[in-house]
């Protein structure tokens, strides 16, 4: 879908901090975010095409780079790893911790729960810990296929509940917040819900930001309409995706709110902020959810980002540069 073909709002928002609970951003630099996704589409001929399964030396080499890119991430100085234990279980987190701290925050990284890693995004998780002065802990849990649902659920749900237990000792808070980009979101949902289902912990996390997510893995009309467009996921890459996180498992089953959280009971949840962009596969998700969480009476923010593809916060482009500072301004308040 692109952005010519979705209503917005005549209350366009260009500015740096959007503050309505639904905004559209972006129609200012469009032209500048559709060359970028026609660019990327034109390069994406020597790209694995995750819709025809990865071989194991092809996914590899997708590990040992940073998600959406082709270059190993940069590791900073400033994080320390650490593995903790929770319960019997053991996960690993990557930590900043800044000068000045006033919270703590969980985030889990994207990658479709078969990429990605903790220490993928280190300048932009040590700038956020700087800026809104939050303790950052990135989560290093178990990827698909090797380990398919529930080890990444089981991972995150881990780590938020050695959090709970530990933030005040270790951070000197109990202020937290939790997050995260694609599966990173869909994973902080999940143990969000977790956390209240089987721990009866609820009020523990201020606030949720949740940046382009699945929240239905047995598929939304725009993740099945998205078609084969090679903007980092399309209809095909994401059935190959779910497949090798739940394999053997049928639509139906697939909408288990344990698996899919837009089927879930949303009470004593908390504060999110949604964010999409309109040439996105996983839109619908991002606009279901935060439908529910207004007609549940929680508090909400949705951000629309015209011409946005998935991921697009990974790309040196000028919506990314104003999503994150969104981004640190609704963490920094929450």
């Amino acid at each position: 879908m692109t952005a010519s073909a979705t209503a917005m709002p005549s209350d366009v928002h260009p500015d740096p901090i959007a503050t309505d609970p639904i905004a559209t951003t972006g129609l200012d630099c469009l032209a500048e975010t559709e060359a970028f996704n026609a660019a990327f589409e034109a390069r994406a001929g020597s790209v694995p095409d995750r819709s025809r399964g990865v071989d194991a030396a092809t996914l590899a080499t997708l590990r040992r780079n940073r998600v959406g890119g082709d270059a190993p991430p940069v590791r900073l100085a400033e994080a320390h790893d650490r593995q903790v234990e929770v319960d019997g279980g053991r996960v690993g987190l990557r930590v900043f911790v800044p000068p000045a701290v006033e919270g703590a925050y969980l985030h889990i990284h994207g990658g479709a729960w078969m990429f990605g890693s903790a220490d993928g995004q280190d300048e932009q998780l040590w700038d956020l810990a700087r800026t809104a002065r939050l303790a950052v802990l990135s989560v290093e849990y178990r990827l698909a296929p090797e380990h398919p649902y529930p080890a990444a659920p089981d991972d995150c749900e881990r780590a938020a509940l050695w959090l709970v237990r530990h933030a005040a000792a270790e951070f000197g808070t109990d202020r937290l917040l939790i997050g995260g980009e694609s599966a990173g979101a869909h994973l902080s949902l999940t143990s969000l819900l977790r956390l209240r289902d089987r721990h009866a912990i609820t009020g523990a996390f201020r606030a949720a930001h949740l940046t382009f997510g699945p929240f239905d893995l047995s598929m939304t009309p725009s993740q099945r309409l998205f078609g084969s467009r090679r903007l980092v996921s399309n209809t095909d890459s994401l059935r190959e995706t779910y497949d090798a996180f739940l394999p053997g498992r049928t639509p139906e089953q697939r909408r288990d709110p344990d698996v899919s959280p837009l089927y879930a009971d949303l009470a004593g949840l908390p504060a999110a902020r949604f964010v999409v962009g309109t040439d996105d596969p996983l839109r619908d998700d991002s606009l279901f959810m935060a439908a529910r969480w207004r007609a549940a009476g929680l508090p909400v923010e949705l951000e629309v980002v015209a011409g946005a593809m998935h991921g697009f916060t990974l790309f040196p482009l000028t919506i990314t540069e104003r999503e994150l500072r969104r981004q640190t301004d609704f963490l920094a308040r929450a």
